[in-house]
């Protein structure tokens, strides 16, 4: 967006009503990815930061319901979107559709602090022309996070795009996740059925919203079944019906079992176990070997946009995830 001073809008957000006073620095810290208080500061000095329309210095204090607006004399990056050669791991290929298995630490879309090595700039180096979806990113159809690995389809042909994009709409595709869990879970399955929105303390997070507050959130559903129990973890599948941000990790913190080392929502501390310093060396090396959640989009289906055969993909297991589950099943064994 661009306003009458050539400036571009890089962020926007409106306060919280029950947010109390704040120097705006120290909120804008929670509130976007990859900043640092300096350069913050630096963005208030140039004049880059405004409240309800007018400029503000970082120690302004920010109160329920201002507007902020954070603007630079350049687009952002998102917008610059540049082809790159990075490999890809395509499961599957035709005229219409695209299936790729993406490892962690991708990125799916370029976004703030990740401008390049992003899926979608490896789909435009790789494939010519691919359609816009409605947020006028190249192929996408549907999205995994960052640390995520898994199963996406990508849409090659506007007709696949729409296609596609409904039958995620629709809930007609079938998604599969498979995650190791914190605790040890009760029930054999289950259906999580709660709302989702975005955290008004941390928008680095999501959050379930239920009572007086569901309007802030969006209906998700997760059914769950557990494949291993492992004492202090559990290793489940999930299958989607919504795809909501950070859908499973949220639900699953929200019953009690926070992804296995998912940092952004705490996974990363021992949340269940002994206090033994042998326990914790064990958990720290399965930590090391899976720098990341226990998180992977192993199952894809849905129709073919063009021949209407339903179509279905399976993934194995990363090594990452596989070694740690390893690690586990002989821990337990030896706790018998």
């Amino acid at each position: 967006m661009e306003n009458s001073n050539s400036l571009f809008e890089h962020f926007s957000f409106t306060v919280d009503k029950g947010q109390s006073p704040l120097r705006i620095d120290k909120y804008l810290m929670n509130f976007i990815e990859n900043a640092t208080r300096t350069k913050i500061q630096e963005a208030a000095k140039s004049g880059s930061i405004q409240v309800n329309g007018n400029g503000v210095k970082s120690n302004y204090k920010v109160k329920p319901e201002d507007k902020i607006k954070v603007l630079f004399e350049y687009p952002p990056h998102e917008n610059l979107l540049l082809p790159e050669n990075i490999d890809l791991n395509i499961v599957y290929e035709d005229k219409e559709l695209v299936v790729v298995n993406k490892p962690s630490g991708m990125v799916v879309h370029p976004g703030h602090g990740n401008y390049s090595g992003t899926l979608i700039n490896a789909l435009i180096y790789h494939f010519e022309n691919l359609p816009n979806n409605s947020s006028n990113r190249p192929g996408l159809v549907h999205r995994i996070d960052k640390e995520t690995s898994g199963l996406l389809v990508v849409a090659k042909t506007e007709k696949a795009m729409v296609d596609l994009s409904e039958q995620f709409a629709k809930k007609t595709s079938t998604r599969e996740y498979i995650a190791l869990v914190w605790g040890n879970v009760k029930e054999d399955s289950g259906t999580i059925n709660e709302y989702i929105g975005r955290n008004p303390k941390n928008r680095l997070q999501n959050i379930v919203f239920s009572g007086d507050d569901i309007e802030k959130g969006k209906p998700a559903i997760t059914h769950y079944k557990v494949l291993n129990r492992y004492g202090y973890v559990t290793l489940v599948s999930c299958k989607l019906e919504t795809g909501r941000t950070h859908q499973i990790r949220v639900h699953m913190k929200h019953i009690g079992h926070t992804i296995f080392n998912d940092s952004r929502y705490g996974g990363n501390l021992i949340l269940k176990g002994t206090t033994f310093t042998k326990y914790k060396q064990f958990v720290e090396n399965c930590f090391k070997i899976l720098p990341r959640q226990a998180l992977h989009a192993k199952t894809l289906g849905f129709k073919h946009p063009k021949t209407k055969e339903y179509l279905s993909f399976d993934s194995e297991l990363p090594k990452d995830i596989q070694e740690c589950l390893d690690k586990w099943e002989s821990y337990a064994k030896h706790q018998l």
